[in-house]
Parts: structure tokens; C-alpha cells; sequence
């Protein structure tokens, strides 16, 4: 007996065996697994009255919210592919995104309206606009129908036999990522994929039914790593989170009881030094999953003493995320604080349906002496069919039957990867990526550059940051604060450089290239790694 593999499943038994436990708390909101899954059919039924059908595209940007979950099942259930959109981005990466996607609907928060409102008319095959609000005011006008009133003028069933045929090899969302180029690039990722990496999430955070989770993390990353069907799967709880802030973190976890979340480095950080951390009753047996670097000592420490345990993950958007966990083990609670802490920061080993190596340029798998480095590759049912309508740069990736990462590893005799530099030209600054390629582009564009590299350098916030050095024309003048603001007024925010430093020259091969790997060993030379949270 076959049954397709979709992350729809979960919700579905859910409904069934806990139709009245809480599924989902958004502020004032609350509601139970039966009333979610109405409000899903309910968006479906709305989404297919507008005529969108199997393999069209709907676009979701919003922070987190109860509306926001409930596209991740509405959407992939009537066939459609959900187009999770990074809310920090600018205009003009919109309208690429929205563009070569081809989306035919998108949800939009009221925050967020201004930001889509100059593209109306230039976005032909974007027909239909949900405004996502309570009674707030949208930041700017749109051809919008409010979400609530769509969902109030169509039925609480789902028709069982109007439904869609959806195998698993079906794209279920397409996720957009910043990567080597300056053009974000579509993540295809399959029904398939996307159960899978929820059973990671499950397995890697000992999801519970009786754990409450709380959304620190944004939805849009990656499909929120999975939590929203891990966590509906088993009949949990989720606290959904507008703004990152701590005391409003520490205000929820105390208040819900919260047991379980994800987060970035910068937010562990953000937890770590909240000086009211301890005036907080916390659940027992509360765990946190971070990826994007390494944790530090110093915050996996300060998080044990407030009775968090902090779990190391490591992937990408493009394998589902999730490629491996650092599975902690009981013989290292024995060893000296600093020794245990660096274990815990390495990256882990394989997750249960990955096949993950260090591999040479051959695709030879390199010794696990814990000194050989070669490149983090990958195959298995979570990683992506491709980028959307880039066959070249998928065949670049995919090269030789793996995922090639771009990260730089060496495998220790236990078998755990750690990472110890980057392949590609990507900085990922508080679990965000940044292209170095595109943040150069954007220097070039000023009238007194004539060179420009990006590197990224430590950061204790952020982990690292983008830092320019740049050449200067003849008879021309920029200072730091020029550049920075010239960048910061063109694109988003989190990728313009948090510094600037001049040079002459810039070190390049025989043949031209710039040596970014030089640049960079100056301000890393006293890490041990070349990555750092």
C-alpha cells in the first residue's frame, strides 16, 4: 500500500486525534486543531474560487502569524506552490521574486503594503492580493480583498473529491535565497522533501505532543525549518511571535509554558545578555535549535544556567534545511567546560534520511582525521529538485550526484563535521545570507569607486557581517559613512556594509581574480574557525 508523502498529513491527523487541544496562539487569537483546520479549508476554498489551481503560485509576506501558518497547508493542499517571501528585502527584490516566479496571488501583511503597492501595475500575472490584518490600517493602498472576509464567504470543508491528485515529487514551495549571484534564486522543494525534513525536525528536537513552540523564528526561512508541520504533526502547540524582542520572548515563554523553538545565533544572543533574563519561570526541559553558525562558549554557557538546552543544526535552505545535528553525547558531560562547549559547536553528524560526506575535488571522501578539509556534499530525499528556472546554475550545484554546499569541513574520528570556512562568496550574518557578489555590485554603482571586494568579518552580535574594502578612483573622495548610507539607501539593510576600509590595491592571483580568501585572514587569524556565530 503507497501513500504520497505530504506534509498536509500532519495537520490532517491532528484534526482527528486533537480536535479541541490548542494548535496555534497568536496574541489575542487561539485556536483549536478543529477550528485550524477549517480555517486552512477555508483558505483553499478561497484561493480556488480565484481561480488558482495545481502548480500556480501564491506568495506569503508577513511576519509570523496564525495566517501565515495556515498558507503553509491551505496552498500545497489544493496542488499550488507557496512562495515564502524574506519580509527584510527591499521593492525591487520583490518585484523580481514576485516576477519570475510567476505568482498568481499573494498574501500580504498590512506592514507591508507599501512595499508592494508601487509593483501593482508592473506585475501582470499577479491577479489577486489578500490583506492580512486584524483592524489595522495598511501601510499603503492595494487592490486587496481582506483575508478574513475571503475566508468568511466560502465553506469550512474541503471537498475531498475536487481535491487535486498530488504526488510527492510535486513542488509543495519554492523559497528564494540569496546566494553567489546578485539575483535571488527559487528553491524547489518537493512535497517529498518537505515531509522528510519535518521528521528531521521531530527526531534532532525530540519533538513531544505536549510541547508548546514558539515561532522565534521567521516562517519565511525556510519554510521556519520545518516546525510548522513538525510540531502540528505530534499535536503540539505554536506561539506565533510578530517582532524579535527578548522580554517579549521571556514574557511568552513563562506565560505559555513554552518547551521548544528555533533561532539564529544573533537571537540566542539577544536571550543570553537580557539582563532580566532570571526574573523569568521558564518550563522544564526547554530546548532551543539553532543553526547558521556555530553557537558561542559564552552563550551556550549563559543559556545551560537559565535551564536551556541549545541543539546545533546545520543546512541550507536548498536541503530542506536540515543535513545534520550535533548530537550530544553522555561522555562528553564529563569533560572541562571549554572542551565540552566545543564539541557541542561543531556541526554534527548526518540526519537520519541524509547522506552527507566531506568529499575532495574528485568526490573522493576525505580521512576523518579531523585535519583534512574538503567540501560538504550531499544527497537524499530532502534536498531541492533545482533552482527554478536555472538549469545551469542547478547543474553547477548538483554536480557529480551531490548537493555541493560550498562550505569548507574536516570530519573528526567520530564522525562529526565541523566547518571551518566557506567555498562560496556568501556571508551569513544572524542566520541571514548575504551575497557578497551583489553587495560589490551595489558599491561599483557609487561614482568614486574603482575596486571593491566583500568579505565577511567576525561580529560578536551578528556572527559576522559584510565589510567593503575598496579602491578609490583618482582625484575622487568617499569616507566610510558615505559609502555605508549609499548602500543602506539601495538595498536592504542587513546586507550593506557595517564598515569600510581603503585600500591601494587589491590582492589578486595571476589571473585576475581577487583573493577574498586573503582579505579575510586578517581579521580571522585569531579564530580558530572561519565561521563564527
Amino acid at each position: 500500500m503507497f501513500e504520497p508523502l505530504l506534509p498536509l498529513q500532519f495537520l490532517r491527523r491532528a484534526a482527528r486525534l486533537f480536535p479541541d487541544k490548542t494548535a496555534v496562539i497568536d496574541g489575542e487569537h487561539r485556536y483549536a486543531y478543529r477550528q485550524l483546520e477549517e480555517r486552512v479549508h477555508r483558505l483553499s476554498n478561497a484561493l480556488r474560487q480565484r481561480g488558482i489551481g495545481k502548480g500556480d503560485k501564491v506568495a506569503v509576506l508577513s511576519p509570523n502569524s496564525h495566517r501565515m501558518l495556515e498558507a503553509f497547508f491551505a496552498v500545497p493542499q489544493i496542488g499550488a506552490v507557496l512562495a515564502p517571501l524574506n519580509y527584510r528585502l527591499t521593492t525591487p527584490d520583490f518585484e523580481y521574486i514576485l516576477d519570475h516566479a510567476e505568482t498568481k496571488a499573494l498574501l500580504i501583511d498590512w506592514e507591508y503594503a507599501h512595499q508592494i503597492a508601487p509593483l501593482v501595475e508592473r506585475l501582470t500575472s499577479l491577479r489577486h492580493y489578500l490583506l492580512l490584518r486584524d483592524d489595522e490600517t495598511p501601510s499603503a493602498a492595494l487592490p486587496a480583498v481582506d483575508y478574513e472576509d475571503a475566508l468568511a464567504s466560502v465553506p469550512a470543508n474541503y471537498p475531498e473529491a475536487e481535491a487535486p491528485v498530488i504526488d510527492e515529487t510535486d513542488l509543495a514551495t519554492l523559497n528564494y535565497t540569496s546566494g553567489t549571484t546578485a539575483r535571488p534564486k527559487g528553491v524547489m522543494l518537493t512535497h517529498r522533501a518537505c515531509t522528510i525534513n519535518a521528521i528531521h525536525f521531530m527526531t534532532s528536537l525530540s519533538v513531544r505532543p505536549t510541547d508548546v513552540y514558539l515561532h522565534t523564528l521567521p516562517m519565511f526561512h525556510a519554510n521556519g525549518w520545518g516546525g510548522i508541520w513538525a510540531a502540528a504533526g505530534l499535536g503540539g502547540t505554536q506561539v506565533c511571535l510578530r517582532k524579535v524582542e527578548a522580554q517579549p520572548i521571556f514574557e511568552l515563554m513563562q506565560g505559555e509554558a513554552v518547551t521548544l523553538a528555533c533561532a539564529a545565533p544573533t537571537v540566542l544572543m539577544t536571550l543570553a545578555t537580557f539582563d532580566a533574563a532570571r526574573d523569568y519561570r521558564l518550563a522544564a526541559g526547554v530546548r532551543i535549535g539553532t543553526g547558521g553558525a556555530a553557537p558561542a562558549a559564552a552563550v551556550l554557557r549563559r543559556m545551560e544556567d537559565l535551564g536551556i538546552e541549545v541543539i546545533h543544526l546545520y543546512g541550507l535552505t536548498e536541503t530542506g534545511p536540515f543535513l545534520t545535528s550535533c548530537e550530544a553525547q553522555p561522555a562528553w558531560d564529563g569533560l572541562a567546560v571549554q572542551a565540552r562547549y566545543r564539541l557541542k559547536a561543531r556541526q554534527g553528524i548526518a540526519q537520519l534520511f541524509a547522506d552527507v560526506r566531506v568529499m575532495d575535488e574528485k568526490l573522493c571522501e576525505v580521512p576523518m582525521d579531523g585535519q583534512t578539509i574538503g567540501e560538504i556534499v550531499a544527497r537524499g530525499n530532502n534536498v531541492m529538485e533545482g533552482y527554478y528556472k536555472q538549469p545551469e546554475e542547478t547543474a553547477n550545484v548538483m554536480r557529480g550526484g551531490w548537493f555541493h554546499t560550498g562550505d569548507l569541513a574536516v570530519t573528526h574520528p567520530d564522525g562529526y563535521i565541523e566547518v571551518v570556512d566557506r567555498l562560496k562568496d556568501v556571508i551569513i550574518s544572524g542566520g541571514e545570507n548575504i551575497s557578497s557578489v551583489e553587495v560589490e555590485s551595489m558599491l561599483y554603482e557609487h561614482p568614486a569607486v574603482l575596486e571593491a571586494a566583500v568579505v565577511g568579518v567576525p561580529d560578536g552580535r551578528w556572527g559576522e557581517v559584510p565589510k567593503a574594502l575598496v579602491v578609490l578612483r583618482p582625484k575622487r573622495h568617499a569616507d566610510e559613512r558615505e559609502l555605508i548610507a549609499f548602500c543602506r539607501d539601495r538595498m536592504a539593510h542587513f546586507k550593506a556594509p557595517k564598515s569600510v576600509e581603503f585600500l591601494d590595491t587589491l590582492p589578486r592571483t595571476a589571473t585576475g581574480k581577487v583573493q577574498k580568501f586573503a582579505l579575510r585572514e586578517a581579521y580571522w587569524q585569531a579564530h580558530e574557525s572561519r565561521v563564527q556565530s
